[in-house]
C-alpha cells in the first residue's frame, strides 16, 4: 500500500501559528494523518518530495515541498461550483537510494491513478519526473508525456547515472515501452546541444522552442490537452520571476505565462498527473518563487473544476467537417465541441485496441485552416507515423 510511503505534515509547524482566514484554501484540505482513507472521496491530492540528491548543480529543491505548501493554504478557494475534494497526503520519504524514491513515488502515483485522483507534486530535483512516469507503467496503455524545461534533459548513454541532467533518455529507453509522444515545450537553444533537439525530431517526438511558443501561448493548450502527465522544471521561467534556482535564465516563461499553460493542463479531460519541480528556496527572494509554485497550482485546481468533459467525444456534442486532401486522395475528418470551441484530428484506424485512446488527436482552429489550404497539419502526420 501506498501509505508506507508517505510521512503526514504537522499544519501548524508548517503554517509557523499563523491562523487562515475561513476564505482561504487550506481550511478546505483534508490532512492526512497517518490512517488509511477513504480515497473515492477525492479528485486531487498533494504530494510533496523532499529529495534532491541526483540534482545537477541545484541541491537544495528538497525543502521546497513545505514551503510552497505554505504558500498555497494560504491563497483563497477558487470559483468553482463543484464540491472541493483536495487531500494533502504529506511528503513521500526519502528511500535509501534515489532509485527507492522513484519506486516509492510510482507506487504512490499508480495508486491515485488507479483511484482516478491526480496527483498533484512538488519535488525535489527533476529527475523525479521519472518515478512520475513510472506510476503509469501498471495502466495497459500508452501515455503521453510533457514537459517544459529551458533545457532538454538527456544524455546518449542511458547506463550512466541517473540525475536531473540525464533522466530522460531512461524514460525513452525504459522496457516495456508505454511512452506514445513527448513533447518538450520551452528549450532555448542556446542552453541546449543541437543534437537533442534532432534526438527528439528523429524520435518523432515535439519539440518547442521558448520564442515561438511565447508569440502564440494558445497553441499549448492542444499539447496539454493531449497529455496524460505534465512536468516542469522551475527553471522554465525566467529568474525575474522565478530566482529560486541555482541556474535561472534571465530568459524564460512570465509567472503569468505558467499560471496560464497550468490552467490549461487543468481544463484537460485526458491529464492525470502534474509535478512542479527544482523549486531551490536558498535562492528566492522574499518567498516569490514558492509562492508562483502555489499559484500555478492553485489555477491547475481551477481548471480541473472547470473541466466540462467534451472528451472523450460525443459525437451528438461535436460538430463534425471533412477536409479532401485532392494530392494524397485522402479526407481528414475534424471534430469541434459545440461547449468549448475546441477542435480534434481524427486519425484512421490502425490497432485499435493499442492505439484507440490516441486515435483523436487535439489540434486548433489553424490546423483546420491549414487542412482547407491542402496543407497536411505536422500533428496529424507525427501521431499516423506512430501508430503505422
Amino acid at each position: 500500500m501506498m501509505y508506507e510511503f508517505l510521512t503526514p505534515i504537522d499544519k501548524e509547524n508548517i503554517m509557523e501559528g499563523a491562523e487562515l482566514h475561513p476564505g482561504q484554501i487550506g481550511n478546505y484540505i483534508f490532512i492526512y494523518e497517518g490512517k488509511e482513507v477513504e480515497l473515492s472521496d477525492f479528485n486531487i491530492a498533494f504530494i510533496g518530495i523532499e529529495e534532491d540528491r541526483s540534482s545537477v548543480g541545484n541541491a537544495g529543491s528538497a525543502k521546497a515541498p513545505d514551503l510552497v505548501r505554505r504558500e498555497f493554504y494560504k491563497l483563497t478557494m477558487p470559483p468553482i461550483e463543484r464540491e472541493f475534494k483536495v487531500i494533502d497526503l504529506g511528503n513521500i520519504k526519502q528511500g535509501d537510494t534515489p532509485r527507492d524514491t522513484y519506486f516509492a513515488i510510482s507506487a504512490v502515483v499508480l495508486e491515485l491513478l488507479t483511484h482516478k485522483i491526480i496527483p498533484v507534486i512538488v519535488g525535489g530535483s527533476h529527475d523525479l519526473t521519472l518515478g512520475q512516469y513510472l506510476g503509469y507503467r501498471n495502466l495497459n496503455a500508452l501515455v503521453n508525456l510533457v514537459v517544459l524545461d529551458e533545457k532538454i534533459d538527456m544524455m546518449d548513454d542511458p547506463s550512466k547515472k541517473i540525475d536531473s541532467g540525464s533522466y530522460l533518455m531512461n524514460i525513452f529507453t525504459y522496457t516495456p515501452n508505454y511512452l506514445f509522444n513527448y513533447s518538450h515545450v520551452g528549450y532555448q537553444s542556446y542552453l541546449n546541444d543541437a543534437k537533442a533537439v534532432e534526438t527528439l525530431e528523429g524520435l518523432n517526438f515535439d519539440c518547442h522552442r521558448l520564442g515561438l511558443i511565447r508569440a502564440n501561448l494558445e497553441q499549448t493548450e492542444p499539447i496539454l490537452r493531449d497529455a496524460d502527465m505534465l512536468s516542469i522544471d522551475i527553471s522554465c521561467i525566467r529568474q525575474a520571476d522565478a530566482p529560486a534556482h541555482a541556474q535561472a535564465s534571465p530568459n524564460g516563461f512570465s509567472g503569468e505565462e505558467l499560471c496560464q499553460i497550468t490552467r490549461y493542463a487543468g481544463l484537460s479531460d485526458k491529464l492525470t498527473s502534474l509535478g512542479i519541480y527544482e523549486v531551490n528556496p536558498g535562492y528566492d527572494n522574499n518567498r516569490q518563487t514558492t509562492q508562483l509554485a502555489a499559484q500555478m497550482i492553485w489555477y491547475f485546481i481551477e481548471g480541473y473544476y472547470s473541466r466540462v468533459g467534451d472528451y472523450p467525444l460525443n459525437l451528438e456534442e461535436h460538430l463534425k467537417f471533412t477536409v479532401h486532401l485532392e494530392d494524397a486522395n485522402h479526407e481528414l475528418i475534424f471534430w469541434k465541441s459545440k461547449k468549448t470551441e475546441r477542435w480534434w484530428m481524427e486519425l484512421p484506424f490502425g490497432n485499435k485496441e493499442k492505439y484507440g485512446r490516441h486515435q483523436l488527436v487535439p489540434c486548433s482552429f489553424n490546423d483546420y485552416e491549414m487542412a482547407c489550404e491542402q496543407e497536411l497539419p505536422d500533428r496529424w502526420m507525427k501521431a499516423f507515423t506512430k501508430m503505422v
